[in-house]
């Protein structure tokens, strides 16, 4: 059965989302009250394939001048497939993409994989049809997460942490407050230590937290009724995942952020797989962060990659050689 390809377009919301919903490798930040809240930023070119009349794949993506990049906004991408979708069929859907991409004037496709442990059952299709069509890797970055079914204790360095929090009498909250954790120790420590800013403003995230009360939370930890430190967190189906962390200059002492991160660990597992850390390289991959894996190999976590290929969209005539 033919494929094609479709733009997105406002009209089509309800059906993009019903189907992230029952994607295979697709999380919440794919749903379209996500990805818009920065449509300002983006040319969006977020594309539809279908089979015949059957919706089967999304790409989440924009256009930069004559690139297709999935998605620059977002932590990863790539294609959404349904979770019936099988190899030969991705095949033939991502060739036609190839295609109607080449057709269209893109002279590449940026693509950043979206990790393995975020999918709901085995997705490597895509992997292995990037590879046959020569896609050259830009890069490789180094994510620290744990897997719940083999989970590591803390060390005793990080249980000394929590002992100091008991000691200093730290109070754990899951509230609402962004605005505290945003103002008084987000900002100032990213600016203070690495001169950024938070990627979401505070308005973003509040907005972002009404959209997905069951997917944003926020974890506060207070000392006299201050807020010294604190977790925004995302939950998807397999993966609980601390966006942002953040502790005031005191965190050490207080063992504040050893708090946070043993109460997010455990609090949001129930069904879901894995705690993801987020990247612990730099450099697009190139170096690894000594401190930031100590901490969290130190935390039980251990390694993933998340990949970022490019693809030049006429090589969709290098994939008809593939069959036999």
């Amino acid at each position: 059965m033919k494929f094609t390809i479709t733009r997105y377009n406002a009209s089509h919301h309800e059906i993009w989302d019903n189907f992230v919903s029952r994607a295979k490798n697709a999380t919440f930040l794919f749903n379209r009250n996500f990805m818009d809240y920065h449509a300002h930023r983006f040319e969006d070119y977020s594309l539809m394939v279908y089979k015949g009349s059957k919706l089967f794949a999304l790409l989440p993506a924009h256009k930069m001048k004559h690139s297709l990049c999935s998605h620059n906004g977002l932590t990863y991408g790539g294609l959404v497939l349904s979770e019936q979708a099988k190899l030969l069929e991705v095949y033939e859907a991502f060739k036609t993409l190839l295609e109607f991409l080449d057709e269209a004037g893109f002279q590449k496709m940026e693509l950043k994989i979206i990790p393995t442990f975020y999918n709901t059952s085995p997705s490597d299709e895509l992997a292995f049809l990037l590879y046959k069509a020569n896609a050259h890797l830009m890069k490789r970055e180094v994510l620290m997460v744990i897997d719940y079914q083999n989970q590591l204790p803390f060390q005793k360095n990080r249980r000394e942490g929590l002992n100091k929090a008991k000691r200093n009498g730290l109070e754990l909250r899951v509230d609402e407050n962004y605005e505290g954790f945003w103002n008084e120790v987000l900002i100032p420590n990213l600016a203070s230590k690495h001169q950024v800013a938070p990627v979401h403003s505070l308005a973003e995230i509040q907005l972002l937290a009404a959209r997905f009360p069951e997917n944003i939370k926020q974890v506060s930890v207070y000392k006299e009724g201050k807020i010294v430190a604190g977790t925004t967190v995302f939950l998807t189906k397999t993966t609980v995942h601390p966006q942002y962390v953040s502790g005031n200059r005191d965190k050490n002492a207080d063992g504040s952020l050893d708090l946070a991160y043993d109460f997010a660990i455990n609090h949001f597992k129930q069904g879901r797989r894995y705690f993801d850390f987020n990247i612990s390289s730099e450099e697009n991959g190139t170096v690894l962060n000594q401190g930031l894996i100590f901490w969290k190999e130190t935390c039980g976590a251990r390694t993933f990659v998340a990949d970022n290929y490019s693809v030049v969209p006429h090589s969709y005539k290098q994939l008809n050689l593939i069959l036999k």
